[in-house]
């Protein structure tokens, strides 16, 4: 099976469609996953591996990655066959940020692989818009535990159409507002990354969990859509 995952690529309309950077994503409950990872053996020994993942009969893509990673990572939890340490440099790039549950069971998983680096590519950002969700804590504890964390920009996406896609010799073409979309979500994902205290120090957050990404993101489109009606002159 961890054959297959390796090595099919992505169709390019697939790509598109589920990396695309608009504002409203409708439609699109799935994330894919994108990974590079590297495996270094001593100073002089390199080697790395590539593939694509999505959601699997209701697990989340980042824990599925997981799941995987001790056939793709041998010697992840210490040293390999060899006797020799290893360390494990490991790219995500992702079609959602991820969500809370995913980003805390993340973390502690994190803690308990010193010898692996994590960074985060994300093309949107999952369930972000209100101020006290978890999910935006979430990213922020990642953070913390030493995750970089940052917004897909046209090189990233140009390099994913070169590694991850069937390409057949065709040249990626950026869509209308790919980096004014780009820009603006780097500006609201710094601004999310900024911790939150109050006057004694203390961060806190409150929020509301789904079981489904899909469910999660229509509540949300609810949600602004709600906003935006009350925002409009005589109905304040």
């Amino acid at each position: 099976m961890w054959i297959k995952v390796r090595s099919v690529l992505l169709p390019q309309k697939k790509f598109i469609y589920h990396y695309k950077n608009m504002r409203w994503a409708k439609g699109r409950h799935e994330t894919y996953l994108c990974f590079v990872v590297k495996r270094r053996v001593g100073p002089d020994s390199l080697s790395f591996d590539f593939g694509h993942l999505r959601n699997r009969n209701g697990c989340h893509v980042e824990l599925l990655f997981l799941r995987y990673l001790g056939a793709l990572c041998p010697g992840v939890w210490g040293y390999g066959n060899t006797g020799q340490r290893l360390s494990y440099s490991i790219t995500w790039f992702c079609s959602w940020s991820p969500c809370a549950n995913c980003s805390f069971r993340l973390v502690q998983f994190l803690s308990q692989t010193p010898n692996l680096r994590l960074r985060i590519f994300v093309s949107r950002l999952y369930f972000c818009d209100v101020e006290s969700s978890r999910e935006r804590e979430g990213l922020r504890m990642l953070k913390n535990a030493g995750v970089q964390i940052t917004v897909m920009s046209y090189k990233d996406y140009f390099y994913c159409w070169q590694t991850f896609v069937a390409r057949r010799q065709s040249k990626f073409k950026a869509w209308d507002e790919l980096q004014r979309n780009s820009i603006r979500l780097t500006r609201k994902l710094n601004r999310i990354l900024q911790p939150t205290k109050d006057d004694n120090g203390r961060s806190a957050f409150i929020g509301i969990g789904f079981g489904d990404r899909g469910d999660a993101f229509d509540f949300n489109v609810a949600l602004q859509d709600h906003f935006k009606m009350f925002a409009r002159p005589g109905l304040q």
